[in-house]
C-alpha cells in the first residue's frame, strides 16, 4: 500500500522509483513531501497522513547506500532536515492551545511519526555490519540530536501523550542507544569515559533556540526535554557544560507558575550536587545561585519551599568556602543564618498544615548546620517550638515529631543557654505528654509510641541541660500523676538522670 503510494506520488512528480533516483533527486523528493506535511497548503488530515505513509514509503524501499551518500552528496543534512521536519511536527502546541482534541491529535502525530523513525532507525541497525554503507555514522550522527528530542518528548507521562505515543516513543529511544551503541541515555549523551564526546552539547544547541525568554514556552515539552536530559548528565562531565546549562535553569525557576519554579529549582540542585565548587564560586556563580533559589522562599507554596530548603542546604557548604573567618572578633553572620531567620519569620504565623510540616522537616538539618551558631536565633526558636508543640498535627504527627527532634539538638548544641529556660520548656514537654496520652483515637498508637519516646528523651537532655534539676521538679509529679504512660516516661526520665550529668559533649 505505501509502495504504491509513493509510486504515485513519484508520477506526479515527474520522477522515477527510489532506487533509480539520482541523489539530488532522492533530496528533492524528500523536500516535496516535507512541503505537502508542513507546507501552508497542506490538505488536512488526510493529505498530511498521505504524506507521511509516501515518506514512509521513500524510505522503506531506498537502499542504505543511497539514503545515506556522503556529505559531498547532501544527503545527510536532508535527512537531518526530514528529522527535524517530524519532531516539530509531533511536538505539542502552546500551553494555552493544547486542550483536549488537540493533546490527542499530538499522541496520533507522534505515534504515527514514531513509526517513520523506527523505519529510519532499523535501515541503519540493518547495515551496521555492511561495508555496503559506510556513510551510516555520518546520517546518524545527524539523525541523532532530533530523534532523541522525539523520544524524550513522547515518552514521558503528559497530557499531550497517550499509551501508544509512549510505546512507540520508548521503542524509539531502545533503538536509538541500540544504534549508537549505548548502554544507558548517559552514556549517550557524555561518551563512555570522561575523555570520549557525547552527544549533551548537539543536544543542548538544538535545544538553545527554543530555550530563550521569548520562546521557551511555545513548546511545554522543551522544559522537561531539558530537565530530564540535564539529570541524567553528572559528575565530571556537567561541569564542562555549565554555561550552557545555568542561563535555562534560572530561566525556569524565574518564571511565575509553581511547577515551573520547582523545575527550574530542581535543575539548579543538581548543578549544585554536580559541578565542583570552584566552578560555582568563580564568577561570582554561587552568589547568583543563592539568590535566585532564596527568592523562592517568599512564595508559600509547600512543594516548591520543600526543594529550595533542600537545595540551599547543599549549597551552604559552597557559599561558606568563599567566608573565612579569622578567628578575631565574633563569626560573621552566614547565607545559613539568613534563610533560618527567615524560616522562623514564617513559621509562627503559619497555620496551613502542609507548609508547617514542611517547615518543621527541615529544621533539624538547619540546627546541625549551625552547631552553636544556633544560639543566635533561640528566642524564635523557642517561641516556634513552643507554639508547634501545642497544635495537633493530623495522625501522622510529622510536624510535632520534628519540632521534638529539633528541640533535643537545640539543647545538645545550646546547652549553656538552656537552663535560664527550663520552666518554659519543662511546661511544654509536660503538657505534650499529658495530651498525647488521653488523646482517645486521633492519633495511631506507634505514633503515640513516638512521640512519647521522643518527649521523653528532650525531658532527659533538659535535664543534662540543667544539672538535674527536672529530676527533682518530677518527684511530685510522679507521685500525684493518674496517667499510666505519663508515668511511665517521667520515671524514664528520672533513672536517666541519674548518669553522669550532661557536659556539652
Amino acid at each position: 500500500m505505501e509502495l504504491d503510494g509513493a509510486r504515485e506520488t513519484s508520477a506526479q512528480e515527474g520522477s522515477s522509483l527510489p532506487e533509480e533516483r539520482s541523489p539530488s533527486a532522492l533530496g528533492q523528493a524528500f523536500s516535496k513531501i516535507l512541503h505537502r506535511l508542513t507546507g501552508r497548503d497542506a490538505r488536512g488530515v488526510k493529505g498530511r497522513a498521505a504524506a507521511l505513509q509516501d515518506l514512509g514509503a521513500l524510505i522503506e524501499h531506498t537502499e542504505c547506500d543511497r539514503l545515506f551518500e556522503g556529505e559531498l552528496r547532501g544527503m545527510p543534512q536532508v535527512l537531518e532536515q526530514v528529522a527535524k521536519t517530524l519532531e516539530t511536527y509531533a511536538a505539542p502546541p502552546k500551553e494555552e492551545e493544547g486542550r483536549g482534541d488537540s493533546h490527542c491529535q499530538v499522541a496520533e502525530k507522534a505515534a504515527e511519526v514514531g513509526l517513520l523513525f523506527l523505519k529510519l532507525l532499523g535501515k541503519i541497525e540493518t547495515s551496521k555490519n555492511s561495508l555496503v554503507c559506510p556513510a551510516r555514522k555520518t546520517g546518524l550522527r545527524h539523525l541523532a540530536g532530533p530523534i532523541y528530542i522525539f523520544a524524550i518528548t513522547h515518552s514521558l507521562e503528559q497530557p499531550w501523550t497517550s499509551l501508544r505515543s509512549r510505546e512507540v516513543a520508548r521503542e524509539v529511544l531502545t533503538l536509538l542507544l541500540q544504534v549508537t551503541e549505548c548502554g544507558s541515555v548517559a552514556e549517550f549523551l557524555h561518551g563512555k569515559n570522561e575523555d570520549e564526546k557525547g552527544r549533551f552539547t548537539m543536544i543542548m544547541g538544538l535545544l538553545k533556540p527554543s530555550l530563550n525568554k521569548e520562546s521557551w514556552k511555545s513548546n511545554p515539552a522543551i522544559k522537561l526535554v531539558f530537565s530530564w536530559t540535564l539529570q541524567q548528565v553528572t559528575r565530571p562531565w556537567l561541569t564542562h557544560h555549565l554555561e550552557r546549562i545555568l542561563p535555562p535553569s534560572l530561566l525556569i525557576s524565574d518564571d511565575y507558575q509553581t511547577e515551573n519554579k520547582i523545575l527550574g529549582v530542581h535543575c539548579l540542585h543538581h548543578i549544585v550536587l554536580n559541578v565542583p565548587a570552584a566552578d560555582l564560586l568563580q564568577y561570582n556563580r554561587v552568589q547568583v545561585l543563592y539568590h535566585a533559589i532564596f527568592n523562592h522562599l517568599y512564595t508559600p507554596e509547600h512543594d516548591l519551599i520543600q526543594v529550595v530548603l533542600l537545595c540551599l542546604l547543599d549549597l551552604f557548604p559552597i557559599l561558606e568556602k568563599a567566608q573565612q573567618w579569622k578567628g578575631d572578633g565574633a563569626r560573621p553572620t552566614t547565607h545559613c543564618d539568613e534563610v533560618l531567620q527567615l524560616i522562623l519569620t514564617h513559621m509562627e504565623p503559619e497555620h496551613r498544615l502542609l507548609l508547617r510540616r514542611t517547615y518543621a522537616r527541615h529544621l533539624p538539618a538547619f540546627v546541625k548546620r549551625l552547631g552553636i551558631l544556633t544560639v543566635r536565633h533561640l528566642r524564635r526558636l523557642e517561641r516556634v517550638i513552643i507554639g508547634y508543640l501545642e497544635v495537633y498535627d493530623g495522625p501522622e504527627e510529622e510536624a510535632r515529631l520534628k519540632i521534638l527532634e529539633t528541640l533535643k539538638l537545640v539543647m545538645q548544641h545550646t546547652w549553656p543557654r538552656v537552663s535560664c529556660r527550663l520552666v518554659v520548656l519543662l511546661k511544654a514537654l509536660l503538657k505534650l505528654l499529658c495530651d498525647v496520652a488521653r488523646d482517645p483515637n486521633l492519633t495511631p498508637e506507634p505514633v503515640k509510641s513516638a512521640l512519647l519516646q521522643e518527649a521523653t528523651d528532650c525531658l532527659i537532655v533538659l535535664d543534662h541541660c540543667s544539672q538535674g534539676q527536672v529530676k527533682g521538679l518530677l518527684a511530685n509529679a510522679v507521685q500525684s500523676c493518674e496517667d499510666s504512660k505519663v508515668v511511665k516516661c517521667l520515671r524514664e526520665v528520672q533513672q536517666a538522670s541519674e548518669g553522669t550529668p550532661f557536659d556539652g559533649t
